[in-house]
């Protein structure tokens, strides 16, 4: 979880491993006493016309006993879990830090715009290399059709999680900290829903949804500037749920069980991920290399997922931005004695 180098742990990962030891058991002649010179004797005619015969003596050695032992190791893979708590410590302290971390800050801003401009010019081309890397995994399919049904079972999934967690969780949690009606509240964005349904961005539904918030619900101006950009930058829960799940998807074609440990690591990997997802149509798709290579799956699987993804980025675009009105929401109703309206200032 805390990388010793981490230099390492961009290409390998902590891995305990279990090792035979033997523990050699003594020799008959061993167990006797010094004094005595028993042995155990086998004698043998060296061929059918002979009359010599040899003996020789032997020492039975009984097996040895094998232990098994712990000891560390590496394995093949990037140690995301760790690189990430890294990165969020760091984050922390150089936020703590002021001015004095400001020229780490502004190189690290500098990275990260660099490699959105490389994705975007990818981005062009991503669809004809999704027509080949579809083509060819249905080409190494034996069958098709049952892969077809799998994915068909996958895409359901998603999206009955992602209907349980706008329809029933997002707004239980408004009803219960607010005590309104969250039916009013989420008529009232209809809209910025209606638009992040086709534009699959929370980012480009952003200014429907500031608008949605202030004209329709009434949310003070100063709460959805700091909330809003806050929240569709980091809250991305509809991401996170089918990121777990596509995860566990892919572990399952590939006939991989998956322990107790290594579910809690997909769900921790996946949280943290969509984090830094960007509200771009199928961001997912990115950050889902790392939750797979956390657990040691093959991230080549990702194209499985791809043929259905277009569809399953809408559904979860809109219970993120869901999510983000509904905190807005929620800001409000906690700060409400905090704020004083702008028409009565």
């Amino acid at each position: 979880m805390f990388p010793a180098n981490l230099v390492q742990a961009t290409f390998q990962q902590y891995r305990t491993q279990r090792v035979p030891e033997l523990i050699p058991k003594p020799t008959v002649a061993q167990l006797l006493d010094e004094t005595t010179t028993r042995r155990v004797y086998i004698y043998g005619i060296q061929d059918d016309n002979g009359t010599d015969i040899q003996n020789f003596s032997l020492d039975l050695t009984p097996p040895p006993d094998v232990i098994m032992k712990t000891s560390p190791g590496t394995s093949e893979g990037m140690n995301v879990l760790g690189i990430v708590i890294f990165s969020a410590t760091m984050g922390i302290m150089l936020g703590r830090m002021g001015p004095n971390g400001s020229a780490l800050v502004n190189f690290c801003q500098s990275v990260n715009e660099a490699v959105l401009k490389i994705v975007a010019i990818v981005i062009w081309y991503f669809p004809f290399g999704i027509v080949f890397l579809v083509a060819g995994k249905i080409l190494e399919m034996d069958d098709p059709s049952a892969m077809g049904k799998k994915l068909g079972f996958y895409a359901i999934t998603v999206v009955m999680g992602l209907v349980l967690h706008g329809l029933f969780i997002l707004p239980a949690m408004y009803f219960f900290i607010t005590k309104k009606s969250p039916i009013v509240y989420i008529r009232g964005i209809l809209q910025a829903l209606l638009i992040s349904l086709a534009t699959s961005s929370s980012s480009a539904t952003l200014p429907i949804t500031f608008k949605c918030l202030l004209e329709n619900n009434h949310i003070d101006r100063r709460i959805i500037r700091f909330v809003l950009p806050v929240g569709a930058t980091i809250n991305m829960d509809g991401t996170a749920l089918y990121e777990a799940v596509a995860a566990i998807f892919i572990a399952q074609v590939n006939n991989y069980e998956l322990d107790f440990g290594q579910i809690i690591t997909i769900s921790i990997t996946a949280t943290a991920a969509s984090i830094g997802a960007a509200g771009i149509p199928q961001a997912g798709l990115v950050t889902m290399v790392i939750v797979l290579t956390s657990v040691g799956l093959p991230t080549d699987d990702i194209t499985l997922i791809i043929a259905v993804d277009w569809a399953l980025d809408r559904f979860r675009t809109m219970v993120n931005v869901m999510g983000d009105a509904l905190a807005t929401g929620i800001m409000a109703h906690i700060c409400r004695k905090d704020f004083v309206k702008e028409g009565e200032q």
